[in-house]
């Protein structure tokens, strides 16, 4: 070859290589995103993952929400003009399952954005993972107000549409005061980022009505004895507590529901749980035990053509009605997700998207007056997107009966 030739051949190799690194061949795009850009060939799935506990005695929990993002991504269809693909792992409902979801996603570049997790035992790692990546990630059911806190869990990219537990302690301590006219109260919790949190809420808010907490007690996951600490509550100085809040898992709830019945001095507390022990596996295991105790939870008298339609594709894809309690906070999540996407996506001629991940970040966060399922969305710069409504049901002959307000 001669040395003019080479030299051209030289320079059309570099010039190729050059083209190949900034997208298809014949891009201009340049990528000036901070984080970094995910790019989509014309033909390629946008692709999305979802962390949530799809296994084990909370999996309904889970289950119910990876139907909402199902639902979502067969109701949306395309998304600026590409089919979505979802990469589904699970958060066992654990820290450690946050942290090996959230490692397995990012080591996954070309996933864009994730719904997750269920539990926020989960969410606490995985968030910080997520984060460090550049990646973006909505939680349909965390509600522990550590995550959406800078001085304790927050990261950013982290954004949730479920509701702050500030608000359902809230809601719980009004019920038992006000409603039910109940003076004194306990509360007991597993150490999990959620059911601490929501334990801590509603002593406060309690406490401020001018109740008094006269036991702040703790078991384990995975502990099945619980008549120690039920004793302890029951003979706490000002006891037994005329209520009893136990916001925590399906096991621990049933364990405890169970044995507090056959606590003689408890038998005229009132018994009450969280969406955490909110689903028909979970009142399977509470049994006739469960009948007339209270659960706060999500107001889910959701009304409305979309909601109806939401239904109906939940019973024809999966056979049955909602297993538990987020799936339409799961669905608002995932559509979230996609019109941002559209919203800061760049497009070529020949349909390739690339996808700035601060840019998506800043958008979900600048989110306003999102019409959703679960009402009127509006995110602040910690995430908090919810239009948060909590209702109080009671377990009658298995069926969770909303209640109140």
């Amino acid at each position: 070859m001669s040395k003019k030739l080479f030299v051209v051949f030289a320079f059309l190799l570099a010039a190729s290589m050059i083209l190949a690194a900034c997208g298809p061949q014949g891009s201009t795009f340049e990528c000036t995103d901070p984080l970094g850009c995910v790019t989509y060939g014309p033909d390629e799935p946008i692709r999305i993952a979802s962390a949530l506990v799809i296994s084990g005695p909370d999996s309904q929990l889970g289950l119910d929400s990876q139907h909402g993002v199902e639902i979502a991504i067969a109701m949306r269809g395309k998304v600026a003009g590409h089919d979505v693909e979802l990469q589904a792992e699970d958060d066992g409902c654990s820290s450690e399952g946050g942290q090996a979801a959230g490692q397995k996603i990012v080591s996954d570049p070309t996933i864009i954005a994730v719904v997750g997790t269920s539990c926020s035992g989960a969410g606490v790692p995985m968030s910080k993972i997520i984060s460090e990546a550049g990646y973006v990630m909505v939680s349909p059911s965390n509600t522990a107000p550590a995550l959406t806190d800078p001085e304790q869990a927050w990261n950013p990219g982290y954004l949730r549409t479920a509701h702050n537990d500030k608000v359902q302690g809230a809601a719980m301590a009004q019920f038992a005061y006000e409603v039910l006219g109940l003076k004194t109260a306990a509360a007991i919790h597993d150490g999990d980022p959620y059911t601490e949190g929501l334990a801590n809420a509603f002593k406060d808010a309690y406490e401020a009505l001018g109740g008094k907490v006269i036991a702040f007690a703790a078991v384990s996951k995975g502990q099945t004895d619980m008549k120690p600490v039920l004793t302890a509550v029951a003979s706490a100085e000002g006891g037994p507590p005329e209520f009893l809040f136990y916001p925590v898992f399906t096991s621990e709830c049933a364990f405890l529901t169970k044995q507090a019945r056959e606590v003689e001095a408890l038998s005229n507390t009132v018994l009450a749980a969280a969406d955490g022990c909110f689903s028909d596996a979970a009142a399977e295991a509470i049994g006739e035990a469960g009948n007339g105790m209270y659960f706060s939870g999500p107001d889910l008298s959701f009304s409305g053509e979309v909601y109806d339609q939401f239904k109906q594709m939940y019973n024809d894809m999966f056979g049955s009605d909602p297993l538990s309690v987020f799936h339409a906070h799961a669905f608002d999540a995932t559509n979230m997700i996609f019109n941002c996407i559209e919203d800061v996506a760049v497009q070529e001629e020949d349909g390739t998207i690339h996808i700035g991940r601060q840019a998506l970040r800043s958008c979900m966060y600048d989110t306003q007056e999102y019409q959703g399922l679960t009402g009127t969305l509006t995110c602040n710069e910690y995430g908090d997107c919810a239009d948060p409504k909590i209702s109080i049901s009671e377990l009658q002959d298995g069926k969770y009966e909303r209640i109140w307000p």
